[in-house]
């Protein structure tokens, strides 16, 4: 688990940016950095950019080589680098694939964390993680990791616990 520190870095009608930075993360990881950034434009269209940044020791590459060397042999990220025998997509694998997936990730995790905004406070965080699920279950190939009842429980759970250390 990653907990990020958020930041308004800019707020206009015309742009806006936010940073989510976090010192520490899981298997060796630290220094994170995700900066998201909006412009609009007319007839209610906007850009967005995502950058995201961190670290990584050498027992963090080790324990990754390893990941991607066993169970996380068969996963996927999104950028299609040729076909397959079959006629089907062949999709990048390693840790290309691994920083694709988790980029998409963290991009809909603030999709989800914006879209709930104008929910009531008593129901955004539910709202958020069935919002979370139902978006990342349309990538199932690059995504899918365990069935929304187990997902949601799981949240559920670190949600309380997370607010229980506070």
């Amino acid at each position: 688990m990653v907990e990020f520190n958020y930041s308004v870095a800019t707020a206009t009608p015309e742009y806006f940016e936010i940073n989510l930075n976090a010192r520490d993360g899981p298997l060796g990881t630290s220094d994170f950095i995700i900066r998201l950034e909006a412009v609009a434009f007319p007839n209610a269209k906007f850009f967005l950019h995502l950058t995201y940044s961190y670290a990584i020791n050498i027992s963090g590459r080790l324990a990754m080589q390893t990941y991607l060397g066993t169970v996380g042999s068969h996963k996927v990220g999104f950028t299609v680098i040729g076909k397959q025998a079959d006629g089907k997509p062949d999709y990048i694998r390693g840790v290309r694939g691994l920083m694709e997936r988790n980029t998409m990730r963290y991009y809909l995790a603030i999709d989800s964390f914006l879209g709930a905004t104008r929910t009531a406070p008593a129901v955004r965080f539910e709202k958020r993680l069935q919002n979370w699920f139902t978006a990342a279950e349309r990538y199932p190939r690059q995504l899918h990791e365990m069935y929304r009842r187990t997902y949601v429980e799981m949240k559920r759970a670190e949600h309380v616990r997370q607010q229980t250390a506070h």
